[in-house]
């Protein structure tokens, strides 16, 4: 296999015209270009170089080779630089898991600041409530919800960002639209809309504190997703109970309520993958989770 840094030499010499400018336009000395040569010419089994006058002139064979070398060397260039980039951050892909609320309300501001500090940087998105089982497929980093105890795969670190605690979205004509909040229990007669069809954790969570308040809510209509859910709220079809961030947009006609006695919550974790931890686009991107997930959660007009 040829040095490729004997062939950056012999390539100086070539452009240069003479060993001696070579040496110095690379700052080494006149015996260490001729080494290099001569080291390279043993390599290939060919005379690369010929005198002229007070300098030298590649031979046939040697401009040949000149040829090729320019092409590798401008690719090897090529490669360095993408691996600085790399390292920079300027440049590969992201892939980033989400669940349907916390895309609606954060994304947007996240993959802001991503675009702006790396425009090279390809995002690839993915929405699920799912944590692949198997390692090669997860996301680099996983926006997902679970208990306060929650422990992550190995190989994985979990980054609390909030507790989300539920709301009551009713009508505004309701009766209890203008209270500050609402005990689970004094919702037991109303017509419940259910908002989760995947039947997940945050669903889970909000029957067993029903429970917990003695009741399980009797659902009259069954919708996909929150934003589904609020609008049959707003249409006076009935209410629904749901995590503060799925109503972050307000929708007219309807009020967001606490519930509490008990408060179900869920917490939100940005789970990142070890491997990409430190590099600038996942601590970039960590930054800005921290900053939205830090702002009040608006829910009512």
């Amino acid at each position: 296999m040829l040095d490729v840094h004997r062939l950056r030499v012999f390539r100086s010499v070539v452009a240069s015209g003479s060993v001696a400018a070579a040496a110095t336009n690379l700052g080494y000395t006149p015996s260490a270009v001729s080494q290099h040569v001569s080291a390279l010419q043993r390599e290939t089994g060919l005379q690369l170089l010929a005198r002229h006058g007070r300098g030298v002139r590649p031979t046939a064979a040697g401009k040949a080779l000149a040829v090729q070398a320019d092409g590798l060397l401008a690719r090897l260039g090529e490669v360095e630089t993408f691996v600085a980039d790399l390292r920079s951050g300027r440049s590969g892909s992201l892939s980033v898991a989400y669940f349907a609320s916390v895309g609606a309300a954060w994304l947007p501001s996240v993959v802001s600041a991503l675009t702006a500090a790396f425009p090279g940087v390809r995002l690839d998105l993915e929405l699920t409530e799912e944590i692949s089982t198997d390692p090669s497929r997860r996301a680099d980093l996983q926006l997902t919800v679970a208990q306060p105890d929650f422990v992550p795969a190995a190989g994985t670190t979990a980054h609390h960002l909030r507790d989300d605690p539920y709301v009551a979205v009713l009508p505004e004509s309701h009766p209890l639209a203008d209270r500050g909040e609402i005990e689970l229990v004094e919702l037991v007669g109303e017509r419940w809309i259910d908002n989760d069809f995947a039947r997940g954790w945050c669903r889970r969570n909000l029957l067993e504190a029903c429970r917990a308040a003695g009741f399980a809510p009797a659902f009259a209509v069954e919708a996909h997703d929150y934003p589904t859910a609020v609008a049959f709220v707003a249409a006076g079809i009935g209410i629904t109970v749901l995590p503060a961030l799925g109503a972050v947009r307000p929708t007219p006609g309807t009020v967001a309520v606490p519930v509490q006695r008990p408060v179900p919550v869920r917490s939100i974790y940005a789970l990142v993958q070890d491997a990409v931890a430190e590099t600038p686009p996942v601590r970039t991107a960590l930054a800005a989770l921290r900053a939205v997930a830090g702002e009040p959660v608006r829910t009512s007009a």
